[in-house]
């Protein structure tokens, strides 16, 4: 069976809650003696997420005006087997794919930005403020909040804003106001300008900007793309999605391999199965792939850190660079972030999930070869998925096991042409 598909009729009707099912107990979110941080959260989000963020139930109804957006945008995503890169690396492994490209925007992002944006149109609010590293997220919040009425303001870090123009022409087509982090908009983009002119930005700074921004305006929202709870709840349609497809292949997953940024995509794609594998039902491997040069989990601590540059978010227990770290200018925008989800931290740190952390020059590598052995042209981000896809599939090859291995194909690589460039013209440095 080469391609796996489901009828709208198989959207997922309650979100997966991992919270609910933790090994141990999830450290609460804190703030300074002398800051702000948890009260400013009623007053930059939608009751809807907050009531999520905190939850500890199960499962979560998802609304029946979400899923009728997610029918729409074409969900259920396919879920494909990639037998042209099996017959490349000749190996006995079966390697699938999940295709959250299929979305209208070109990535999984979308499944968290319909949500987000619905709450806060039940809340009654006018805008949406945001962050976005390469734009796949901020492309989504546009499209998300021009489908449900509202204004959307994004701060995009600035070395993506001019690596990635046309990511900016999506979001303006959608009407997204696309602004370049650090921006003389905010006194904090104002101040990280005024010591350095020319900073190349980082996503901690442009959710300081979008934050500040939402806290001065009464009729905004903020609204987060990965990282927070609620936003790996929206996601775990996808790996929800994915046992049903299993489940008519036949077989039980042996490795799940997804990216690493905030930890999205990551999440929505594994969690569904991690209670599995606590419940002895499955013998399963998640690895989270990073890139080398931004490498939280594999390098980080585990400790209480901001979210943010400019110390505005909640303190949250997580791996960490340090907030004020600033990652160098690599193609994978995406996964520029100094911290991570603090429930795919928690699982790191419990030995349930393996981090891995991958070069540059090898994610292009292994995302040219994907494109030329099964046709798409995968984010560089999701390369870092395909590139440990690869390396457990040639372990298969050396101990002849036939290991069923997933990887999550968070988005294609269309509006990334140019670190592909570089990379087939050897300009790409690590």
């Amino acid at each position: 069976m080469y391609k796996v598909t489901l009828s709208s009729k198989d959207i997922p009707k309650k979100w997966y809650n991992m919270a609910a099912d933790l090994p141990v107990e999830l450290p609460a979110p804190s703030q300074t003696e002398e800051g702000q941080q948890l009260g400013n959260l009623p007053k930059v989000f939608s009751k809807g997420v907050l009531e999520q963020e905190m939850s500890q139930e199960r499962w979560i109804e998802i609304p029946k005006e979400v899923r009728k957006v997610y029918k729409m945008i074409g969900r259920p995503s396919p879920l494909f087997r990639a037998t042209g890169l099996e017959d490349y690396l000749d190996t006995p492994a079966k390697i699938y794919y999940k295709r959250e490209d299929y979305s209208p925007t070109g990535s999984h992002k979308l499944n968290t930005a319909i949500a987000q944006a619905y709450y806060a149109k039940k809340d009654g609010v006018e805008r949406l403020t945001t962050e976005t590293g390469a734009g796949q997220w901020g492309t989504a919040l546009s499209l998300a909040c021009s489908m449900m009425g509202l204004d959307c303001t994004v701060y995009m870090v600035k070395v993506s804003f001019k690596q990635k123009p046309y990511r900016k022409t999506i979001m303006q087509i959608y009407d997204g106001d696309v602004i370049p982090s650090p921006s003389d908009k905010t006194e904090f983009g104002r101040k990280i300008l005024n010591e350095n002119p020319d900073h190349p930005g980082a996503l901690g700074i442009a959710i300081s900007e979008a934050m500040e921004d939402a806290l001065l305006d009464d009729k905004a929202y903020y609204s987060l793309g990965s990282v927070l709870n609620h936003v790996l709840l929206h996601q775990t349609v996808i790996g929800l999605e994915t046992k049903k497809q299993m489940e008519i292949v036949g077989e039980d997953p042996d490795v799940i391999v997804a990216c690493v940024g905030g930890g999205s995509n990551f999440g929505g794609a594994v969690f569904p199965f991690v209670k599995d594998k606590i419940d002895e039902k499955i013998d399963c491997k998640f690895i989270a792939a990073e890139p080398s040069s931004c490498p939280t989990l594999t390098q980080g601590e585990y400790k209480y850190d901001f979210g943010d540059t400019a110390g505005l978010t909640p303190l949250l227990k997580m791996y960490t660079l340090g907030h004020d770290f600033v990652p160098p200018s690599v193609h994978a925008g995406g996964l520029r972030y100094h911290g991570m989800s603090s429930l795919v931290s928690l699982l790191v740190h419990e030995g349930l999930v393996e981090p891995r952390s991958v070069a540059q020059s090898d994610i292009f590598k292994s995302g040219t070869t994907f494109a030329k052995c099964e046709g798409v042209v995968p984010a560089p981000e999701t390369c870092h998925a395909i590139k440990i896809g690869i390396d457990e599939a040639m372990e298969c090859k050396k101990t002849g096991e036939e290991k069923n291995i997933i990887i999550n194909f968070s988005g294609h690589g269309m509006l990334d042409l140019k670190g592909y460039d570089d990379f087939i013209n050897g300009n790409l440095v690590d």
